[in-house]
């Protein structure tokens, strides 16, 4: 038992990092109830880590591959150790998938934590085989997102030439609209990313 003292060590502090982590609407991959901590549990039920490795970079392979070794091996001591080796194990695997896709890593949050409308509608998206209402959702977001920034710059310029500071008020206004516009048109042309949030829909929800 003497070698596993300082992963165990190692697996009260993840504990700790877990029950402090924040909740925000974004994302679910950092969520007890997301599809990298689902495949990690069906993972450490085989004993076969490697359907998790698709969410991990090349580089990082070798340590999942160690961590993983490591928790199958602390988890026959007892259920409290299983417990901790396992929510160690999430730990790992779920900041590797955030580091890879360049995205920050502030902890594993609790099952049922807020996740964005958007990403639930690309979940299921991907298990209906259809993006049609996704795209839609999508589509009315921008349209809503677009047309408000129009109606502030269009009502900012009624006003523009009484004072300076209300002419710096459209110019900003105008600023605004302008910028969105052409981000919207960027990101419709953007190249996807590697690092998907969601790579398959072989899981369930």
């Amino acid at each position: 038992m003497r070698p596993y003292r300082p992963l165990l060590g190692a697996l009260a502090a993840a504990a700790l990092a877990f029950f402090a982590a924040p909740s925000a609407a974004r994302a679910h991959c950092d969520t007890m109830d997301g599809p990298v901590v689902e495949e990690a549990l069906a993972a450490l039920a085989s004993g076969d880590v490697v359907p998790v490795l698709k969410w991990v970079p090349p580089e990082s392979e070798s340590l999942v591959r160690d961590v993983f070794r490591h928790t199958l091996a602390v988890r026959a001591l007892g259920p409290e150790a299983k417990e901790l080796a396992d929510r160690y194990f999430f730990e790992t695997l779920v900041r590797v998938h955030r580091q890879g896709e360049g995205e920050p890593y502030t902890g594993l949050r609790r099952a049922g934590s807020p996740v964005a409308p958007v990403v639930v509608a690309a979940d299921r998206a991907l298990d209906a085989g259809s993006a049609d209402e996704l795209a839609r959702i999508l589509g009315d977001t921008m349209d809503r997102g677009l047309k408000e920034r129009f109606a502030r710059a269009v009502e900012a310029r009624k006003h523009a030439s009484e004072s300076i500071e209300k002419g710096r008020a459209y110019v900003a206004a105008y600023v605004e609209f302008v910028h969105h516009a052409q981000r919207l048109q960027d990101a419709a042309g953007a190249t996807p990313a590697v690092h998907d949030e969601h790579p398959s829909s072989a899981h369930a929800h």
